[in-house]
């Protein structure tokens, strides 16, 4: 047993020269996206890593190029601008990756009074073909891999290696008793945090089923960046990981908290069958996802046949979006009433009756923002082509943009608070009607068109469309695609963690953003996501890797 001393790893930071320059997060990022060549080819047949994961993993991601991966990230103008460096990726080129999600392991954290947080923790084991010698992949191992352990865990963390699987097992313990462990077997190396994770795949190994023989996880294009595959069961986990967190989140009282943590998951669990995620880089140097969701039979048939593109641009409903959005959506759709009942129906299936009826009445509940307690009166009240747009991320300050068919029946689905029985005030030429507390408001304009929402939203959308200002909106993009729902927006990480990942933050440049736009399609056999942005799903995830 070896004892890792801050002293051994600050010394084995100077004394390289090939790594000086990786931080401990740098470090394991390269690892999770999961490991170094450092030099010459092993002389044993390569081993698929995909070959090595367990048939029943809840989540499986693969890369087939890391070096590819990282530059598909770094080389962006927008981490160009915001990082001082960019990683040399040389040595990662050729290197395959898989890795395996096998369970969850939920705690909370305490934080003032009665508040407390989730943390859901994943069991993973990541599995590496390096293409070493096979010293060389136990050296990485041990010093490379045992060296970031080491600061992860605070210092001090004592290493335990034995001869078993067919191979060096590794664990390390740190002094509060966490544990990780790794597995060189020849050039191949096994890592991860959960010990039974690395026990399955050498199961399997040993002529046990892998998930390649999986026909989605075999039919992922080996050309890609990078890409993945849900299966059932991760779906349900995966539910219940959002439900909780979403009813966490919410403002409601504890029983509806319950009551969201329930039944959202389950209706998630009846109507998804599996999920898979392909990433490649777009012509524009940005990354494209696509992300395909089965569904069951009966769902993806009402979806499909309700859920209808309207056919046509209609109203350009984007001249009233402001630069400073947070995102904005355009709904298109041939029956916007038809589609929503669809959806909230279809919903009601998926669990038992009461739930289902009270899901009917928490569904209304998605509208409030905007100033909406009748969302069927109000969906047939307007036009085919919906607008909304934020203006922060908890989404309080919002409104949706229509054109108007019926003004009558659109004023009946409105708030109360709303008094449309009182004379409207005059604002940018616009009739406006404001509740007495001043949060909410509805406009019309000219008779054709409606905003209405958060008080300052409508405000902003009446003045930007008589100053003749367009958002990002405005690029065309909305307007030309074909899509049920599309969205534009721009995600912000105030800390910057996948430069702090990946290079040295410049000066002046503390937050990291990136725009984004998402293309919802619904057919018969489920729904198509494609987005495309700066850094990709591949950019999240590294960057909750170098924050967790």
């Amino acid at each position: 047993m070896r004892n890792y001393s801050a002293a051994k790893a600050k010394k084995s930071v100077t004394s390289r020269s090939k790594w000086a320059s990786l931080n401990p997060g740098r470090t394991f990022i390269y690892f999770l996206l999961f490991s170094l060549c450092l030099s010459a080819a092993c002389g044993s047949k390569p081993t698929d890593p995909r070959t090595t994961i367990p048939a029943d993993s809840l989540i499986y991601l693969e890369a087939a190029d890391l070096g590819k991966v990282i530059d598909a990230v770094t080389s962006n103008a927008s981490f160009q601008q915001a990082s001082k460096t960019k990683p040399d990726t040389a040595a990662l080129r050729g290197i395959k990756v898989s890795v395996a999600v096998t369970g969850f392991q939920a705690s909370e954290e305490a934080l003032s009074g009665e508040n407390v947080v989730m943390n859901f923790r994943p069991r993973f084991v990541a599995v590496a073909e390096t293409n070493l010698w096979n010293y060389q992949a136990l050296r990485f191992a041990d010093e490379k891999l045992g060296e970031f352990i080491n600061d992860v865990y605070g210092g001090e963390v004592e290493l335990a290696t034995v001869e078993k699987h067919g191979g060096t097992y590794f664990t390390w313990t740190s002094r509060d008793g966490r544990k990780a462990y790794a597995l060189v077997r020849g050039s191949v190396i096994f890592f991860g945090n959960d010990e039974t994770a690395i026990e399955n795949c050498v199961a399997v190994m040993n002529n046990g089923e892998s998930i390649a023989k999986n026909p989605a996880v075999s039919a992922l294009p080996p050309t890609s960046l990078a890409s993945g595959y849900i299966s059932s069961e991760g779906i349900a986990q995966a539910a219940n990981i959002a439900g909780v967190s979403f009813a966490m989140g919410a403002a409601e009282e504890g029983e509806v908290k319950s009551f969201i943590a329930r039944v959202l998951p389950e209706v998630v669990r009846n109507s998804v069958t599996d999920a898979t995620w392909v990433s490649n880089l777009s012509e524009n140097g940005r990354i494209e996802d696509r992300f395909t969701f089965t569904l069951a039979a009966d769902t993806a048939k009402v979806l499909g046949e309700t859920i209808v593109p309207a056919g046509e641009s209609g109203a350009d409903l984007s001249r009233f979006v402001p630069p400073e959005f947070v995102s904005t959506t355009r709904y298109s759709l041939k029956d916007a009433q038809i589609a929503w009942r669809s959806a909230v129906l279809t919903a009601r299936t998926k669990t038992d009756q009461v739930s289902g009826g009270l899901l009917t009445a928490f569904s209304s509940s998605l509208f409030e923002p905007y100033g909406i307690e009748e969302p069927e009166l109000f969906l047939s009240s307007v036009g085919s082509a919906l607008q909304t747009v934020r203006f922060d991320s908890d989404g309080e300050e919002s409104a949706v943009i229509a054109a108007i068919r019926d003004l009558d029946r659109l004023k009946q689905s409105a708030a109360r608070e709303l008094n449309f029985a009182k004379p409207p005030a005059k604002f940018e030429n616009a009739d406006i009607w404001r509740s007495e507390d001043n949060e909410l408001a509805a406009a019309v304009l000219d008779g054709r068109i409606i905003i209405i929402g958060e008080n300052g939203s409508v405000e902003k959308c009446l003045a930007a469309y008589r100053a003749g200002q367009t958002g990002r909106a405005a690029d065309r993009q909305i307007p030309t695609s074909d899509a049920a729902v599309v969205t534009i927006g721009t995600d912000t990480d105030a800390d910057a963690r996948l430069v702090k990942a990946m290079g040295e933050p410049k000066e002046g440049h503390a937050a990291l953003t990136q725009t984004y736009i998402t293309e919802t399609r619904f057919n018969q056999k489920g729904i198509e996501r494609r987005t495309t942005s700066d850094f990709g799903l591949i950019g999240t995830l590294l960057a909750q890797v170098a924050r967790d």
